[in-house]
Protein backbone atom coordinates (compact mmCIF):
# COMPACT_ATOMS: atom_id res chain seq x y z
CA UNK A 1 0.00 0.00 0.00
CA UNK A 2 1.39 3.62 -0.91
CA UNK A 3 2.01 6.15 1.33
CA UNK A 4 0.45 9.49 1.47
CA UNK A 5 2.62 12.31 2.10
CA UNK A 6 2.01 14.54 5.05
CA UNK A 7 1.71 17.68 2.78
CA UNK A 8 -1.76 15.47 1.78
CA UNK A 9 -3.12 15.40 5.22
CA UNK A 10 -2.16 19.28 5.63
CA UNK A 11 -4.46 19.74 2.17
CA UNK A 12 -7.13 17.63 4.09
CA UNK A 13 -6.93 19.70 6.86
CA UNK A 14 -7.30 22.87 4.94
CA UNK A 15 -10.41 21.41 2.90
CA UNK A 16 -12.26 19.58 5.99
CA UNK A 17 -11.92 23.38 7.13
CA UNK A 18 -13.50 24.51 4.12
CA UNK A 19 -16.68 22.22 4.66
CA UNK A 20 -16.93 22.85 8.26
CA UNK A 21 -16.75 26.37 7.86
CA UNK A 22 -19.69 26.21 4.96
CA UNK A 23 -21.95 24.32 7.61
CA UNK A 24 -21.60 25.80 10.66
CA UNK A 25 -22.58 29.39 8.49
CA UNK A 26 -25.75 27.81 7.52
CA UNK A 27 -26.70 26.77 11.18
CA UNK A 28 -25.14 29.78 12.72
CA UNK A 29 -27.60 32.27 10.57
CA UNK A 30 -30.71 30.13 11.40
CA UNK A 31 -30.13 30.70 14.68
CA UNK A 32 -29.52 34.30 14.52
CA UNK A 33 -32.84 34.94 12.59
CA UNK A 34 -35.04 36.77 14.88
CA UNK A 35 -32.35 38.59 16.36
CA UNK A 36 -31.46 40.15 12.74
CA UNK A 37 -35.55 40.71 12.47
CA UNK A 38 -35.65 42.36 16.05
CA UNK A 39 -32.58 44.72 14.65
CA UNK A 40 -33.26 45.46 11.32
CA UNK A 41 -37.23 45.27 11.37
CA UNK A 42 -37.28 43.17 8.41
CA UNK A 43 -40.58 41.79 7.42
CA UNK A 44 -41.41 37.70 7.50
CA UNK A 45 -40.88 37.67 3.92
CA UNK A 46 -37.64 39.13 3.86
CA UNK A 47 -36.68 37.29 6.52
CA UNK A 48 -37.50 33.70 4.59
CA UNK A 49 -35.57 35.65 1.69
CA UNK A 50 -32.64 35.79 3.58
CA UNK A 51 -32.48 32.09 3.54
CA UNK A 52 -33.50 31.38 0.21
CA UNK A 53 -30.96 33.77 -1.52
CA UNK A 54 -28.26 31.11 0.00
CA UNK A 55 -30.24 28.25 -1.07
CA UNK A 56 -30.62 29.84 -4.59
CA UNK A 57 -27.10 30.59 -5.27
CA UNK A 58 -25.60 27.14 -3.52
CA UNK A 59 -28.40 24.74 -5.53
CA UNK A 60 -28.65 26.95 -8.62
CA UNK A 61 -24.61 26.93 -9.47
CA UNK A 62 -23.14 23.92 -7.67
CA UNK A 63 -23.45 21.24 -10.98
CA UNK A 64 -22.03 24.55 -12.95
CA UNK A 65 -19.27 25.26 -10.15
CA UNK A 66 -18.22 21.37 -9.81
CA UNK A 67 -17.41 21.40 -14.02
CA UNK A 68 -15.56 24.61 -14.17
CA UNK A 69 -13.50 22.78 -11.51
CA UNK A 70 -12.48 20.66 -13.69
CA UNK A 71 -12.02 22.71 -16.56
CA UNK A 72 -10.53 25.68 -15.10
CA UNK A 73 -8.41 24.09 -12.58
CA UNK A 74 -9.07 23.11 -9.03
CA UNK A 75 -7.33 25.12 -7.03
CA UNK A 76 -8.05 28.00 -8.69
CA UNK A 77 -11.39 27.93 -8.51
CA UNK A 78 -11.44 26.97 -4.53
CA UNK A 79 -9.08 30.04 -3.43
CA UNK A 80 -10.87 32.27 -5.83
CA UNK A 81 -13.97 31.52 -4.56
CA UNK A 82 -13.06 30.97 -1.01
CA UNK A 83 -11.70 34.50 -1.12
CA UNK A 84 -15.35 35.80 -2.71
CA UNK A 85 -17.05 34.12 0.25
CA UNK A 86 -14.79 35.50 3.02
CA UNK A 87 -15.81 39.12 1.17
CA UNK A 88 -19.85 38.23 0.99
CA UNK A 89 -19.84 37.02 4.80
CA UNK A 90 -18.38 40.77 5.56
CA UNK A 91 -20.75 42.49 3.71
CA UNK A 92 -23.32 40.30 5.87
CA UNK A 93 -21.80 41.63 8.84
CA UNK A 94 -21.94 45.52 8.21
CA UNK A 95 -25.81 45.05 6.53
CA UNK A 96 -28.42 47.97 7.65
CA UNK A 97 -31.20 46.91 4.90
CA UNK A 98 -32.84 43.68 4.14
CA UNK A 99 -31.67 43.60 0.35
CA UNK A 100 -27.77 43.68 1.28
CA UNK A 101 -28.11 40.73 3.35
CA UNK A 102 -30.32 38.65 0.17
CA UNK A 103 -27.32 39.99 -1.88
CA UNK A 104 -25.02 39.16 0.48
CA UNK A 105 -25.81 35.54 0.95
CA UNK A 106 -27.05 34.90 -2.59
CA UNK A 107 -23.12 35.74 -3.78
CA UNK A 108 -22.15 33.60 -0.42
CA UNK A 109 -24.35 30.87 -1.51
CA UNK A 110 -22.70 31.00 -5.38
CA UNK A 111 -19.18 31.14 -3.94
CA UNK A 112 -19.96 27.80 -1.91
CA UNK A 113 -21.49 26.16 -4.77
CA UNK A 114 -17.78 26.59 -6.63
CA UNK A 115 -15.86 26.21 -3.52
CA UNK A 116 -17.35 22.73 -2.19
CA UNK A 117 -16.93 20.77 -5.47
CA UNK A 118 -13.80 21.80 -6.11
CA UNK A 119 -12.51 20.80 -2.41
CA UNK A 120 -14.27 17.73 -2.85
CA UNK A 121 -12.16 16.84 -6.45
CA UNK A 122 -8.91 18.03 -4.84
CA UNK A 123 -9.57 15.10 -2.09
CA UNK A 124 -10.35 12.68 -4.76
CA UNK A 125 -7.03 13.52 -7.01
CA UNK A 126 -5.00 14.14 -3.74
CA UNK A 127 -5.38 10.54 -2.11
CA UNK A 128 -5.24 7.22 -4.09
CA UNK A 129 -8.22 5.16 -5.11
CA UNK A 130 -9.24 2.93 -2.35
CA UNK A 131 -8.64 2.73 1.94
CA UNK A 132 -6.76 5.57 1.80
CA UNK A 133 -9.57 8.01 -0.14
CA UNK A 134 -12.47 6.15 1.77
CA UNK A 135 -10.82 7.64 4.87
CA UNK A 136 -9.91 11.44 3.71
CA UNK A 137 -13.61 11.04 2.23
CA UNK A 138 -15.13 9.87 5.75
CA UNK A 139 -13.20 12.63 8.00
CA UNK A 140 -14.40 15.45 5.01
CA UNK A 141 -18.35 14.02 5.73
CA UNK A 142 -17.61 13.52 9.03
CA UNK A 143 -16.45 16.94 9.61
CA UNK A 144 -19.13 18.75 7.23
CA UNK A 145 -22.37 17.23 9.58
CA UNK A 146 -20.27 18.04 12.44
CA UNK A 147 -20.21 22.28 11.31
CA UNK A 148 -23.92 21.74 10.87
CA UNK A 149 -25.01 20.76 14.33
CA UNK A 150 -21.86 22.42 16.16
CA UNK A 151 -22.70 25.40 14.10
CA UNK A 152 -26.01 26.06 15.53
CA UNK A 153 -24.51 25.72 19.79
CA UNK A 154 -21.60 28.25 18.05
CA UNK A 155 -24.27 30.30 16.87
CA UNK A 156 -26.53 30.62 19.91
CA UNK A 157 -23.65 31.57 21.79
CA UNK A 158 -22.12 34.49 19.16
CA UNK A 159 -25.71 35.82 18.69
CA UNK A 160 -25.40 36.60 22.88
CA UNK A 161 -22.69 39.03 21.70
CA UNK A 162 -24.26 40.27 18.91
CA UNK A 163 -25.94 38.73 15.63
CA UNK A 164 -23.06 40.72 13.37
CA UNK A 165 -20.60 38.13 14.95
CA UNK A 166 -22.78 35.11 12.84
CA UNK A 167 -21.14 37.45 9.90
CA UNK A 168 -18.24 38.11 11.32
CA UNK A 169 -16.64 34.90 12.15
CA UNK A 170 -16.43 33.04 9.16
CA UNK A 171 -14.40 35.91 7.82
CA UNK A 172 -11.60 34.95 10.24
CA UNK A 173 -12.05 31.46 9.81
CA UNK A 174 -11.86 31.59 6.21
CA UNK A 175 -9.03 34.25 6.27
CA UNK A 176 -7.10 31.85 8.51
CA UNK A 177 -8.16 28.65 5.58
CA UNK A 178 -6.75 31.40 2.55
CA UNK A 179 -3.94 31.66 4.07
CA UNK A 180 -2.93 28.21 5.04
CA UNK A 181 -4.67 26.88 1.63
CA UNK A 182 -2.24 29.20 -0.97
CA UNK A 183 0.88 27.22 0.03
CA UNK A 184 -1.00 24.00 0.30
CA UNK A 185 -2.68 23.29 -2.47
CA UNK A 186 -1.37 22.50 -5.68
CA UNK A 187 -2.99 21.68 -8.73
CA UNK A 188 -3.21 18.00 -8.99
CA UNK A 189 -4.56 17.62 -12.68
CA UNK A 190 -3.86 19.91 -15.62
CA UNK A 191 -6.84 22.08 -16.36
CA UNK A 192 -9.07 21.75 -19.65
CA UNK A 193 -8.68 24.50 -22.11
CA UNK A 194 -11.88 26.55 -21.59
CA UNK A 195 -11.83 26.89 -25.26
CA UNK A 196 -15.80 25.38 -25.87
CA UNK A 197 -17.15 25.82 -23.23
CA UNK A 198 -20.68 24.95 -22.80
CA UNK A 199 -22.50 28.39 -22.10
CA UNK A 200 -25.32 27.23 -23.58
CA UNK A 201 -25.75 24.18 -21.08
CA UNK A 202 -23.82 26.47 -18.20
CA UNK A 203 -26.66 28.71 -18.78
CA UNK A 204 -29.49 26.40 -19.03
CA UNK A 205 -28.57 24.15 -16.07
CA UNK A 206 -27.78 26.78 -14.01
CA UNK A 207 -31.03 29.13 -14.45
CA UNK A 208 -33.32 24.94 -14.53
CA UNK A 209 -31.72 24.33 -10.61
CA UNK A 210 -32.62 27.86 -9.71
CA UNK A 211 -36.15 27.61 -10.42
CA UNK A 212 -36.29 24.34 -9.17
CA UNK A 213 -34.80 25.41 -5.81
CA UNK A 214 -37.17 28.19 -5.68
CA UNK A 215 -40.03 26.13 -6.74
CA UNK A 216 -39.19 23.79 -3.61
CA UNK A 217 -39.12 27.02 -1.40
CA UNK A 218 -42.47 27.97 -2.71
CA UNK A 219 -43.47 24.25 -1.25
CA UNK A 220 -43.54 25.80 2.32
CA UNK A 221 -46.38 27.94 1.36
CA UNK A 222 -48.25 25.89 -1.15
CA UNK A 223 -51.39 28.21 -0.80
CA UNK A 224 -49.30 31.51 -1.39
CA UNK A 225 -49.47 31.85 -5.28
CA UNK A 226 -49.82 28.42 -6.18
CA UNK A 227 -50.32 29.86 -10.38
CA UNK A 228 -46.56 30.99 -9.96
CA UNK A 229 -45.24 27.59 -8.20
CA UNK A 230 -46.45 25.74 -10.83
CA UNK A 231 -45.34 27.97 -13.64
CA UNK A 232 -41.40 28.21 -11.76
CA UNK A 233 -41.41 23.80 -11.69
CA UNK A 234 -42.72 24.23 -15.12
CA UNK A 235 -39.91 26.75 -16.16
CA UNK A 236 -37.64 24.55 -14.08
CA UNK A 237 -38.45 21.44 -16.09
CA UNK A 238 -38.23 22.87 -19.57
CA UNK A 239 -34.56 24.24 -19.29
CA UNK A 240 -33.85 20.86 -17.95
CA UNK A 241 -34.93 19.41 -20.97
CA UNK A 242 -33.50 21.94 -22.85
CA UNK A 243 -30.10 21.49 -21.24
CA UNK A 244 -30.21 17.48 -21.71
CA UNK A 245 -30.92 18.47 -25.36
CA UNK A 246 -28.03 20.76 -25.68
CA UNK A 247 -26.12 18.29 -23.83
CA UNK A 248 -26.54 15.54 -26.66
CA UNK A 249 -25.60 17.86 -29.56
CA UNK A 250 -22.72 19.60 -27.89
CA UNK A 251 -19.08 18.63 -29.07
CA UNK A 252 -17.94 19.51 -25.39
CA UNK A 253 -20.80 19.45 -23.26
CA UNK A 254 -20.82 20.95 -19.84
CA UNK A 255 -21.98 17.33 -18.09
CA UNK A 256 -21.27 14.17 -20.20
CA UNK A 257 -24.67 12.18 -19.54
CA UNK A 258 -23.33 8.85 -19.84
CA UNK A 259 -22.08 9.74 -16.28
CA UNK A 260 -25.63 8.98 -15.68
CA UNK A 261 -25.65 5.41 -16.80
CA UNK A 262 -23.70 4.81 -13.75
CA UNK A 263 -26.25 2.48 -11.48
CA UNK A 264 -24.40 3.21 -8.30
CA UNK A 265 -23.50 6.82 -9.00
CA UNK A 266 -27.65 7.49 -9.58
CA UNK A 267 -28.75 5.39 -6.37
CA UNK A 268 -25.99 7.30 -4.88
CA UNK A 269 -27.46 10.71 -5.37
CA UNK A 270 -31.33 9.77 -4.97
CA UNK A 271 -29.72 8.06 -1.35
CA UNK A 272 -27.87 11.48 -0.94
CA UNK A 273 -31.20 13.71 -1.17
CA UNK A 274 -33.43 11.77 0.91
CA UNK A 275 -30.82 11.26 3.63
CA UNK A 276 -30.57 15.45 4.08
CA UNK A 277 -34.31 15.60 3.43
CA UNK A 278 -34.77 13.45 6.44
CA UNK A 279 -31.94 14.78 8.53
CA UNK A 280 -32.92 19.15 7.66
CA UNK A 281 -36.65 18.27 8.09
CA UNK A 282 -36.03 17.00 11.31
CA UNK A 283 -33.80 19.27 12.82
CA UNK A 284 -35.80 21.79 11.78
CA UNK A 285 -38.95 20.26 13.69
CA UNK A 286 -37.29 18.95 16.59
CA UNK A 287 -35.99 23.08 16.83
CA UNK A 288 -39.58 24.02 16.59
CA UNK A 289 -40.62 21.61 19.12
CA UNK A 290 -37.84 22.78 21.65
CA UNK A 291 -38.06 26.78 21.16
CA UNK A 292 -42.10 27.32 20.78
CA UNK A 293 -43.34 24.23 22.31
CA UNK A 294 -41.14 23.71 25.11
CA UNK A 295 -39.35 27.35 25.67
CA UNK A 296 -36.13 26.24 25.25
CA UNK A 297 -32.97 28.81 24.62
CA UNK A 298 -31.16 29.06 21.24
CA UNK A 299 -28.26 27.85 23.09
CA UNK A 300 -30.21 24.96 24.68
CA UNK A 301 -32.04 24.17 21.12
CA UNK A 302 -27.60 23.48 20.38
CA UNK A 303 -26.78 21.51 22.89
CA UNK A 304 -29.81 19.23 22.52
CA UNK A 305 -28.84 18.54 18.96
CA UNK A 306 -25.02 17.96 19.83
CA UNK A 307 -25.67 14.52 20.36
CA UNK A 308 -26.38 14.27 16.99
CA UNK A 309 -23.31 15.43 15.81
CA UNK A 310 -21.51 11.93 16.93
CA UNK A 311 -20.41 11.49 13.84
CA UNK A 312 -17.84 13.53 13.73
CA UNK A 313 -16.04 11.02 15.80
CA UNK A 314 -17.87 7.47 14.42
CA UNK A 315 -16.83 8.96 10.46
CA UNK A 316 -13.51 8.66 10.93
CA UNK A 317 -13.19 5.99 13.51
CA UNK A 318 -15.72 3.17 13.39
CA UNK A 319 -16.94 3.87 9.56
CA UNK A 320 -13.94 3.07 7.71
CA UNK A 321 -13.33 0.00 9.50
CA UNK A 322 -17.36 -1.10 8.80
CA UNK A 323 -16.52 -0.34 4.91
CA UNK A 324 -13.42 -1.93 4.73
CA UNK A 325 -15.31 -4.96 6.87
CA UNK A 326 -18.49 -5.13 4.89
CA UNK A 327 -18.42 -2.76 2.20
CA UNK A 328 -20.45 0.72 1.56
CA UNK A 329 -24.03 -0.57 0.41
CA UNK A 330 -24.51 -2.76 3.85
CA UNK A 331 -22.95 0.23 6.05
CA UNK A 332 -25.62 2.39 3.99
CA UNK A 333 -28.28 0.21 4.23
CA UNK A 334 -27.11 -0.07 8.35
CA UNK A 335 -26.86 3.76 8.57
CA UNK A 336 -30.35 4.06 7.21
CA UNK A 337 -32.12 1.49 9.00
CA UNK A 338 -30.64 3.21 12.09
CA UNK A 339 -32.68 7.02 11.14
CA UNK A 340 -35.83 5.03 10.63
CA UNK A 341 -35.84 3.65 13.88
CA UNK A 342 -34.90 7.30 14.94
CA UNK A 343 -37.54 8.62 13.64
CA UNK A 344 -40.22 6.31 14.67
CA UNK A 345 -39.09 6.93 18.05
CA UNK A 346 -39.23 10.59 18.18
CA UNK A 347 -43.30 10.48 16.20
CA UNK A 348 -44.58 9.71 19.91
CA UNK A 349 -43.00 13.08 21.28
CA UNK A 350 -45.22 14.67 24.06
CA UNK A 351 -45.04 17.62 25.98
CA UNK A 352 -43.19 16.63 29.07
CA UNK A 353 -40.72 14.45 27.42
CA UNK A 354 -37.55 14.59 29.28
CA UNK A 355 -33.76 15.15 27.18
CA UNK A 356 -33.11 11.73 27.99
CA UNK A 357 -36.35 10.13 26.33
CA UNK A 358 -34.96 12.12 23.10
CA UNK A 359 -31.31 11.08 23.24
CA UNK A 360 -31.73 8.06 21.91
CA UNK A 361 -33.48 9.51 18.33
CA UNK A 362 -30.38 12.08 18.12
CA UNK A 363 -27.73 9.13 18.50
CA UNK A 364 -29.25 6.95 16.26
CA UNK A 365 -29.46 10.12 13.95
CA UNK A 366 -25.76 10.89 14.43
CA UNK A 367 -25.02 6.91 13.93
CA UNK A 368 -26.98 7.29 10.47
CA UNK A 369 -24.70 10.41 9.00
CA UNK A 370 -21.58 8.91 9.94
CA UNK A 371 -22.37 5.59 8.23
CA UNK A 372 -24.68 7.35 5.19
CA UNK A 373 -23.25 10.66 4.15
CA UNK A 374 -19.02 9.60 3.83
CA UNK A 375 -19.60 5.89 2.03
CA UNK A 376 -22.48 8.10 -0.57
CA UNK A 377 -19.71 10.55 -1.25
CA UNK A 378 -17.23 7.47 -1.68
CA UNK A 379 -19.84 5.64 -4.23
CA UNK A 380 -20.67 9.07 -5.81
CA UNK A 381 -16.63 9.81 -6.79
CA UNK A 382 -15.43 5.94 -7.08
CA UNK A 383 -14.36 4.50 -10.12
CA UNK A 384 -15.10 8.07 -12.24
CA UNK A 385 -12.24 9.76 -14.24
CA UNK A 386 -10.19 12.04 -12.61
CA UNK A 387 -11.25 15.01 -15.07
CA UNK A 388 -14.52 14.36 -14.13
CA UNK A 389 -14.27 14.62 -10.34
CA UNK A 390 -15.02 18.00 -10.40
CA UNK A 391 -18.66 16.77 -11.73
CA UNK A 392 -18.88 13.93 -9.76
CA UNK A 393 -18.60 15.68 -6.88
CA UNK A 394 -20.83 18.80 -8.11
CA UNK A 395 -23.59 16.29 -8.48
CA UNK A 396 -23.46 14.44 -4.80
CA UNK A 397 -23.45 17.99 -3.64
CA UNK A 398 -26.42 19.43 -5.93
CA UNK A 399 -28.03 16.39 -4.40
CA UNK A 400 -27.31 17.05 -0.71
CA UNK A 401 -28.38 20.76 -0.65
CA UNK A 402 -31.46 20.04 -3.34
CA UNK A 403 -32.64 17.22 -0.93
CA UNK A 404 -32.13 19.78 2.45
CA UNK A 405 -34.03 22.49 0.28
CA UNK A 406 -36.96 19.67 -0.44
CA UNK A 407 -37.07 18.34 3.19
CA UNK A 408 -37.26 22.00 5.11
CA UNK A 409 -40.33 22.84 2.52
CA UNK A 410 -42.10 19.37 2.87
CA UNK A 411 -42.34 19.24 6.72
CA UNK A 412 -43.30 22.85 6.66
CA UNK A 413 -45.83 22.88 4.43
CA UNK A 414 -47.26 19.62 6.04
CA UNK A 415 -46.61 20.98 9.70
CA UNK A 416 -48.54 24.80 8.45
CA UNK A 417 -51.45 22.79 7.08
CA UNK A 418 -51.57 20.14 9.55
CA UNK A 419 -52.46 23.35 12.41
CA UNK A 420 -54.51 25.04 10.13
CA UNK A 421 -55.84 28.11 12.75
CA UNK A 422 -55.98 25.80 15.84
CA UNK A 423 -53.51 27.48 18.42
CA UNK A 424 -52.35 25.82 21.78
CA UNK A 425 -49.58 23.57 22.70
CA UNK A 426 -51.39 20.59 22.06
CA UNK A 427 -52.27 21.71 18.56
CA UNK A 428 -48.97 22.31 17.82
CA UNK A 429 -47.57 18.93 18.84
CA UNK A 430 -50.28 17.13 16.89
CA UNK A 431 -49.41 18.87 13.84
CA UNK A 432 -45.39 18.37 14.30
CA UNK A 433 -46.12 14.28 14.94
CA UNK A 434 -47.98 14.28 11.67
CA UNK A 435 -44.66 16.21 9.68
CA UNK A 436 -42.68 13.66 11.31
CA UNK A 437 -44.39 11.57 9.02
CA UNK A 438 -42.27 13.43 6.45
CA UNK A 439 -38.68 12.44 7.67
CA UNK A 440 -39.56 8.86 8.44
CA UNK A 441 -40.91 8.15 4.91
CA UNK A 442 -38.10 10.25 3.09
CA UNK A 443 -35.45 7.90 5.05
CA UNK A 444 -37.66 4.18 4.48
CA UNK A 445 -37.57 5.62 0.78
CA UNK A 446 -33.50 5.33 0.98
CA UNK A 447 -33.57 2.57 2.48
CA UNK A 448 -35.59 0.59 -0.04
CA UNK A 449 -32.96 2.29 -2.45
CA UNK A 450 -30.27 1.00 -0.74
CA UNK A 451 -31.56 -2.60 -0.52
CA UNK A 452 -32.10 -2.33 -4.64
CA UNK A 453 -28.36 -1.28 -4.64
CA UNK A 454 -27.37 -4.23 -2.61
CA UNK A 455 -29.34 -6.54 -4.52
CA UNK A 456 -28.01 -5.46 -7.19
CA UNK A 457 -24.34 -5.70 -5.98
CA UNK A 458 -25.05 -9.07 -5.05
CA UNK A 459 -26.01 -9.61 -8.45
CA UNK A 460 -22.58 -8.24 -10.13
CA UNK A 461 -20.26 -9.43 -7.04
CA UNK A 462 -18.04 -11.51 -9.66
CA UNK A 463 -17.40 -8.08 -11.72
CA UNK A 464 -17.40 -5.26 -9.60
CA UNK A 465 -15.27 -3.81 -6.79
CA UNK A 466 -17.12 -3.96 -3.29
CA UNK A 467 -16.27 -0.36 -2.54
CA UNK A 468 -17.85 0.29 -6.00
CA UNK A 469 -21.09 -0.50 -5.06
CA UNK A 470 -24.08 0.14 -3.39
Amino acid sequence: MSVVPARSWGVLAVLCGAIFLEGIDVAMLNVALPSIRADLGLSTGMLSGVVSAYVLGYGGFMLLGGRVADLLGRRRVFLFFLGVFLLFSGLGGFAEEGWVLLVARFVTGVAAAFMTPAGLSLITTTFPEGRQRNQALLIYAGTAAGGFALGLVIGGLLTAFGWRWVFFAPVLFSAALLVAAIPLLKETTRPSSARGFDLAGALSVTGAMMLLVYGVVRLEHPANGWPLTVAVFAGGFALLAAFVAIERRSASPLVRLGIMRSGPLVRANIMAALLTASFFGFQFLVTLYLQELRGWSTIQTGLALLAAAADVILAPTLTPWLVNRFGNAKVVLAGLLSGLLAYALFIGVGLDWTYAAMLPSMLLIGLMFALVYGPLTIVATDGIAEHEQGLAGGLINTSFQFGAALGLSVVTAVNVAALGAATGQEAGLAALRTALIVPLTATLLGAIVAAVGLRARTRTADRVPVNAAT
